[in-house]
């Protein structure tokens, strides 16, 4: 989708500008981890990261995760985001407690929670029956949020690092009917809107410090 792949190549570019910048800075040393979440690789779901020292407390981080599941345990799982992160050690960049602020956005392919029974949905405007089990939806999210965690060190290259990010999801979405592909939430081609509190980032990234 336009919005999405502009949201991204922006996101893309700041984070491409920031590490750049800060490479050019003689100042001391800066260290650079690559990251892969531990928790979503059983489940052939990808999410790497870098995070990348600013200064003494403050990292920049960017990441991106891959659900490529048409099909997943009988639902639609299709979902990819990219994300930017900046984040404020309370000790030093790297160890211990932590905050950031996160802004992400994501294209998706998949079957919300509550469309997982044979429960009844109504289309209100046609009076249509569906089975919800039968019905996925389709669409993009912007989303704002707050994350916390902590990061330690295992040996001189090797951290790990445990967090999770909660925050505002606006959601922009078509519902579709799995049995002949059409509509069943409206008659017209316009997006749903709706928006949310959830948590949406977490886990356990095992880090590899490159410089």
């Amino acid at each position: 989708m336009p919005k999405i792949k502009l949201i991204t190549g922006c996101m893309t570019v700041c984070l491409i500008g920031s590490l750049h910048a800060q490479e050019q800075q003689q100042n001391g040393e800066t260290a650079v981890y690559i990251k892969g979440n531990a928790l979503l690789i059983p489940i052939g779901v990808v999410n790497v990261a870098l995070e990348h020292q600013l200064n003494k407390k403050f990292t920049i981080q960017g990441d991106v995760l891959i659900s490529p599941w048409k099909s997943f345990a009988g639902h639609e799982l299709q979902y990819y985001s990219a994300s930017l992160e900046g984040r404020y050690y309370f000790n030093e960049a790297f160890k211990h407690w932590y905050l950031g602020a996160n802004i992400a956005a994501s294209s998706f392919v998949l079957q919300k929670w509550n469309y997982w029974s044979n429960d009844i949905y109504i289309n209100e405007q046609t009076g249509a029956h569906y089975v919800k089990s039968n019905l996925y939806q389709k669409g993009y999210s912007l989303i704002f949020g707050i994350t916390g965690g902590y990061q330690f060190k295992v040996s001189d290259r090797w951290n790990i690092d445990l967090y999770a990010t909660i925050g505002t999801s606006q959601d922009f979405y078509k519902g579709y009917n799995r049995t002949n592909g059409e509509r069943y939430d409206r008659e017209d081609n316009k997006f749903n809107r709706s928006g949310e509190i959830l948590p949406y980032r977490g886990g356990i990234m095992i880090s590899y410090k490159l410089k």
